[in-house]
């Protein structure tokens, strides 16, 4: 189920600025009154972990983790104090200053989730809305193979404006040495309802995604699905994988999270489902329950995962 073992992680949201304003950001609403973890959280997580030993990897994250500029600081504390790995989720753009990347490096900073939003400059500054975002993404990518002991995993989350690029993502992504799993994030919006028209169905996105992920096979990548109904997926519902990272976020963004309304489907109480997470409230309102599409799997057993560890949370520094 992938390169990497969710359970083997723990994430803390460090921060919440981002210097891009994605137009599928799920948190701009929130980013003004969240409150980040703060380094006394991190300590406790290092110690608890000292004698627990439950997780290998830490990841940084936030709105734009590299914007914080203690952040080489919190990278050496956690290897110093037994982490074997720690990851920063980024929109990737310092990456492409080498000195910051190296002193990166230097800290410990092994793993890197970088959001890529389009297939080339043109579609993926026109996501972020800021110009030559793109290029010091792609940039900062490159950077990053001159380091063989880096491991890279991107994102692209899956809107109206990005799905038909998803097969050219991972062409224009093909170079890559350190690149070793892509994600794919189909978009829901934290609301009850879809203000910016950016859902698109799935019959719609399972053409394009269904390409990109064998694409990315050829290439020996590793491949990640998230928020897709799983039976649409077929002999591909392998790349399917909701589950997640144990996250600690400031509680009250849970209130906002609920109001997605996931885990509904009209075949919901009879399909043997493994992974799935049905379709949204947003989703509903806005093409229906397309039960007719839906295909139940035979009954079986079902996964016991938590919900905070099977739904894929926003991305927020990754471009969701």
């Amino acid at each position: 189920m992938g390169r990497f073992v969710h359970s083997d992680y723990v994430e803390l949201t460090m921060h919440f600025r981002c210097n891009l304003k994605c137009e599928h950001c799920m948190i701009e609403g929130t980013m003004d009154w969240l409150e980040p973890e703060s380094i006394a959280r991190l300590r406790q997580v290092i110690e608890y972990n000292l004698r627990a030993r439950q997780w290998r990897g830490l990841i940084l994250t936030g709105a734009e983790i590299t914007l914080r500029k203690d952040l080489p600081e919190l990278a050496r504390l956690a290897r110093a104090n037994g982490f074997e790995h720690v990851r920063i989720q980024t929109h990737g753009m310092r990456l492409a200053e080498k000195p910051y990347l190296q002193e990166l490096i230097d800290a410990g900073v092994d793993e890197f989730f970088v959001s890529v939003a389009g297939s080339d400059a043109a579609t993926h500054d026109a996501i972020t809305t800021v110009a030559g975002s793109y290029d010091k993404t792609r940039r900062g990518l490159e950077n990053l193979d001159a380091y063989p002991h880096v491991m890279v995993i991107t994102n692209t989350v899956v809107t109206k404006r990005s799905y038909q690029l998803l097969p050219g993502v991972v062409e224009a992504l093909a170079h890559l040495k350190r690149l070793v799993q892509m994600e794919f994030w189909n978009y829901w919006p934290m609301t009850e309802s879809d203000e910016k028209d950016l859902c698109v169905s799935h019959l719609d996105v399972l053409p394009y995604l269904r390409e990109a992920i064998h694409r990315a096979w050829a290439l020996g990548r590793e491949v990640e699905v998230k928020n897709f109904p799983e039976c649409l997926l077929g002999p591909d519902r392998r790349a399917l994988d909701n589950r997640q990272p144990k996250l600690l976020i400031d509680p009250a963004f849970w209130q906002e999270f609920r109001r997605n309304g996931f885990e509904q489907c009209v075949h919901r109480a009879t399909c043997g489902y493994e992974h799935c997470l049905g379709l949204n409230s947003a989703y509903i309102q806005k093409f229906g329950w397309q039960a007719e599409a839906l295909t139940p799997f035979p009954p079986r057993h079902r996964s016991t995962l938590p919900a905070g560890d099977r739904v894929a949370l926003p991305v927020v520094a990754r471009g969701v």
